[in-house]
């Protein structure tokens, strides 16, 4: 005999008061052309038109709905008039996106989004289906000439501003595309062999220094102090930018490169040709360097 017990979620489905403004959870059970029939476990069906599922004009619904899934929606209407209940997922997203956006941006998530329009000012797309907007500024790491060449690309971002009230989003893909270039050049690093030895050019001369550009690619710090067998008061008394060299790579810690040209000399048994380090910076090579070489009769 069937008892109370069996019947006891169908008692409580009619029993189950449900009313405009609320959030409610169902399981899709049909998707048809103009709308999604959802089951509330409740005394109705509800039912979410075409254009009430989302604001992003990209949403395809026959792609991002099936029979089977979990959806969440808010209550518009009790009864259309068939019996069902009008819901609106478009409103519902609107109170969860705005949370959910908040919480991207406090935890600084990196999240792929498309963008769908440009502007002269920057690019638009949508986050959980609200619109945001990315100052041409942040679009990347790197100066963009012509914004109109993002539209319909597909971009990592962050969430930098979230303001409900005026129904402001802004993104930034800057922080994300920097962090990848990072990745992928400590990759590049790693792959390098402390006791290599390679050509480089001498991009920029600093006080304590001088930044190589390696044959690979990557950019490495020759210290002064590894810059000659010699005390010398700064890089520019031996190297000129644009010069061509030949570095020893003696540490890759922390991804990053540090190299020495005072290795290659110690190690090469040829004598290494002095200089005379004058008080204004200048060098002028000495009496051994210049007659080295030289015959005499």
């Amino acid at each position: 005999m069937e008892t109370m017990e069996d019947f006891k979620e169908e008692l409580e489905a009619t029993l189950k008061r449900i009313r405009v403004g609320d959030v409610v959870t169902g399981t899709v059970i049909d998707v048809t052309e103009d709308a999604v029939l959802v089951d509330l476990k409740a005394y109705a069906d509800g039912v979410i038109r075409r254009e009430d599922l989302s604001e992003d004009p990209d949403f395809r619904m026959e792609e991002a709905i099936h029979p089977g899934d979990t959806i969440v929606a808010t209550v518009m209407a009790t009864n259309d008039g068939e019996g069902n209940m009008v819901l609106s997922k478009k409103e519902a997203n609107a109170v969860l996106a705005w949370e959910k956006l908040r919480k991207l941006m406090e935890e600084r998530t990196v999240v792929p989004v498309k963008i769908s329009e440009t502007v002269n000012a920057g690019a638009v797309a949508y986050l959980e289906g609200i619109r945001g907007f990315i100052p041409v500024s942040r679009l990347s790491d790197e100066y963009v000439e012509d914004v109109k060449e993002w539209a319909g690309k597909t971009i990592d971002v962050t969430v930098i501003t979230v303001n409900e009230e005026e129904r402001r989003l802004v993104l930034s893909g800057r922080e994300a595309a920097r962090e990848k270039k990072q990745e992928e050049k400590n990759r590049q690093i790693a792959k390098c062999e402390v006791g290599a030895v390679m050509n480089g050019t001498v991009d920029t001369l600093k006080p304590y220094g001088a930044f190589v550009i390696l044959e690979n690619g990557l950019s490495g710090l020759l210290h002064i102090s590894q810059i000659s067998t010699q005390r010398i008061k700064h890089p520019g008394v031996v190297l000129k930018e644009g010069q061509e060299i030949r570095v020893k790579i003696i540490s890759t810690a922390d991804n990053k490169i540090s190299l020495s040209m005072k290795a290659l000399i110690d190690e090469s048994p040829e004598p290494e040709d002095t200089f005379d380090y004058k008080e204004d910076g200048r060098a002028s090579t000495g009496l051994g360097a210049l007659l080295k070489g030289l015959k005499f009769d």
